[in-house]
């Protein structure tokens, strides 16, 4: 009896697993490229996307984050809740400085569907909080950044992202305008990949533009 009970429980975990996956649309996430996607997690949902970077300044200065921690959930269909963590050590010559910088809290809201020549749109937006840091890396302003994202479906195989919008860094009032671009391609049912341009504008200073790739492999649908 108590077997046959066991059995019972674990076909009815297995089946509420699968109906729940069924009727949850595959994993869309913002990382790892610089273009923020335009899809809102699912409601009632929590996801959480994770992942370390190293950065080189110049040959004095680098930063590792480590962990950068993007936490979302999904309020409704239209509509998710953001927060970005990040534990960073930056490092100046031979001093080494490790804490969390300035936590940033913002939403998603999805503004229109993909219909012909007009993109899937969305809506992003975050506040940096000056305090919620380490004393080392707290900023000096409140730093307010937007972004709109936005993607084509050109080809069931190939998707065309792009996002435009403005930020600030917390140091000074001046706003910094960004623009990315990525064209992501599907290799297989598991395998990507993606090249990307990216870059800022600051108000009264030299722009920077970049350029990155990768491949991905897609796990699992959640």
């Amino acid at each position: 009896m108590k077997n046959n009970f066991i059995l019972l429980i674990n076909i009815i975990l297995f089946s509420f697993k699968n109906s729940s996956a069924q009727e949850l649309p595959p994993i869309q996430v913002d990382r790892p490229d610089q273009t923020e996607c335009p899809f809102i997690v699912p409601a009632k949902h929590f996801q959480i996307e994770n992942g370390m970077n190293f950065e080189q300044v110049n040959k004095n200065e680098s930063n590792i984050f480590h962990p950068s921690t993007l936490w979302k959930y999904g309020v409704n269909e239209k509509f998710e809740l953001r927060l970005i963590t990040e534990l960073t050590t930056r490092k100046i010559y031979d001093e080494r400085v490790f804490g969390l910088t300035a936590i940033k809290v913002g939403f998603k809201t999805k503004l229109m569907e993909e219909s012909g020549i007009f993109p899937l749109t969305s809506f992003l937006g975050h506040l940096t909080i000056p305090k919620l840091a380490s004393k080392e890396f707290s900023t000096t302003f409140f730093a307010p950044s937007f972004r709109f994202t936005m993607q084509h479906t050109l080809t069931k195989d190939i998707s065309l992202s792009y996002n435009l919008g403005a930020e600030m860094n917390g140091v000074t009032a001046e706003p910094i305008f960004i623009y990315t671009l990525t064209t992501g391609f599907s290799l297989s049912e598991k395998f990507g990949t993606y090249v990307e341009l990216y870059g800022f504008a600051p108000q009264n200073d030299i722009s920077e533009h970049r350029a990155d790739g990768g491949i991905t492999y897609y796990v699992h649908p959640n």
